[in-house]
């Protein structure tokens, strides 16, 4: 099995969801052991996906430096997991990704039209070997070590309309995009205006947010799946931990998670290197894996 990039050069335009502006996207293809790699072309400046780069958690995944960041990269980046694909460079011409509709739907339709091309190194995957967690307080995320890779999340919100949500997703491309990547990004009316004032959430809307009062949705079309909610955590999820820099074979379990406990994990994984294995899936490791990327 070896390393996959983009074919060719796509590029699409979208909202920000927090600073309300239009952004211009182009993916394009990278070669072999390059990873996935951020250009800001307002800025001519570079960085990697890869924890030491997150700079900010607090309502997105954030990375950067001190020359320029970006910001709400988890959508785009859960995509470009779920599709496999090793090496890719996202040219983006402000400070964050755009928001599209909420989902990760829209980046696949872009990596869809892309296509994909074969280089000649071999794939790589972080293989877990024991368990990692990460708390705090009743909150946790934790990885360890499987045959068959799944996502279990919980969600609770004290909030009548969501409450307690549980979802166990067995990871697969063709999976993602049925049960998770049309499952759009939340919020609480509440906290709008807050948001507003701290001058965050301005591209934010009914067409790319699912929008929550007390005990109903305000969106006119309401969910696209009863529990669209904690898919979307999901779908989070697996942008987070993309900046690990490979495709990790593990079960990750969350109750309660966040961009902040992931980031935290996906250091806490790299700090030990017994808890893991970088395994090149040459010809013959290939088949124990290859289900995964289907």
């Amino acid at each position: 099995m070896r390393q996959i990039t983009v074919a060719r050069t796509v590029k699409g335009v979208g909202i920000g969801l927090h600073k309300g502006e239009p952004i211009e996207l182009c993916l394009e293809p990278l070669e072999a052991n390059s990873g996935v790699v951020f250009y800001r072309s307002d800025l001519n400046v570079s960085f990697k996906a890869e924890p030491s780069n997150v700079i900010n958690t607090k309502l997105a995944t954030v990375i950067g430096n001190d020359k320029a960041y970006i910001s709400t990269i988890e959508h785009l980046m859960s995509a470009i997991n779920a599709y496999g694909i090793d090496n890719i460079r996202i040219v983006l011409n402000g400070n964050e990704a755009p928001v599209m509709d909420g989902s990760s739907i829209s980046f696949c339709m872009m990596l869809d039209e892309a296509g994909i091309r074969e280089l000649e190194e071999p794939k790589k995957i972080l293989v877990i070997k024991k368990v990692v967690e990460v708390r705090d307080g009743d909150k946790f995320v934790r990885i360890t070590p499987t045959k068959e890779p799944r996502i279990n999340y919980t969600i609770k919100f004290d909030n009548a309309l969501i409450g307690e949500q549980h979802y166990n997703f067995e990871f697969s491309k063709k999976n993602y995009i049925e049960e998770i990547a049309r499952a759009r990004t939340f919020g609480f009316l509440k906290d709008v205006e807050t948001l507003r004032a701290m001058k965050l959430g301005l591209g934010g809307s009914l067409e790319n947010t699912i929008v929550v009062d007390e005990n109903k949705v305000l969106n006119p079309e309401g969910l696209r799946f009863r529990d669209e909610f904690v898919r979307h955590k999901i779908l989070d999820a697996i942008g987070d931990l993309s900046l690990l820099g490979y495709r990790v074979f593990g079960d990750y379990i969350s109750y309660a998670g966040s961009h902040h406990l992931n980031h935290l994990l996906t250091k806490e994984i790299l700090k030990d290197k017994s808890a893991y294995d970088l395994v090149s899936l040459e010809r013959q490791k290939a088949h124990e894996y290859e289900r995964v990327f289907a």
